[in-house]
């Protein structure tokens, strides 16, 4: 079957499921490009400028990852200067915080997130954008349906931006 004949065969769904996984890799390679510091790193940064205070358990289930590897990119941004641990609630916990400098690194990948991305909607005239923004609110919106699954799912989100009007698609990434 050629091209033609497999697009003509094609549901509207699929078709607009094959035009998303095209668009969110092309995004993530993008993404990539932009985080020179890794996304684990840059994640921790961003969530805890939003979020400061948060222990590396609840940074591990924000992130995804082992028990081990939240440590060693814990460990890591300590090491940089870029976190410091406060005493926790409790003697076997810790409070991590950017510091100024793992705040600066957090806003600097924020903007090249930024600069990463806005060429995907440069093309679009204004009922294209507005077509865009409305279908992405809603895809968002169904994204998680908790505050756990949020805060992952937003983990490189400039939260300056989402939560200006109309405000964030996943409202429970509020403390």
């Amino acid at each position: 079957m050629d091209a033609v004949g497999m697009h003509l065969s094609m549901s509207d769904d699929d078709r607009l499921a094959q035009l998303l996984g095209v668009a969110a890799l092309a995004a993530h390679d993008a993404l990539t490009r932009a985080l020179t510091a890794g996304e684990t790193r840059t994640a921790i940064l961003v969530h805890l400028s939003a979020h400061p205070g948060g222990s590396a358990e609840a940074l591990r289930q924000v992130l995804g990852l082992s028990q081990p590897a939240t440590v060693r990119a814990v460990d890591g941004l300590v090491r940089d200067g870029l976190l410091e641990r406060d005493r926790g609630a409790d003697r076997r916990s810790y409070d991590l915080r950017p510091t100024p400098a793992g705040r600066r690194a957090a806003r600097r990948a924020l903007a090249a997130r930024g600069e990463a991305l806005r060429p995907f909607v440069a093309g679009l005239d204004a009922s294209g954008r507005e077509a865009l923004g409305a279908g992405l609110e809603a895809l968002v919106a169904g994204l998680a349906e908790d505050r756990a699954g949020a805060l992952h799912t937003c983990r490189l989100c400039d939260r300056g931006t989402c939560c200006a009007e109309p405000g964030c698609p996943l409202q429970h990434t509020a403390a």
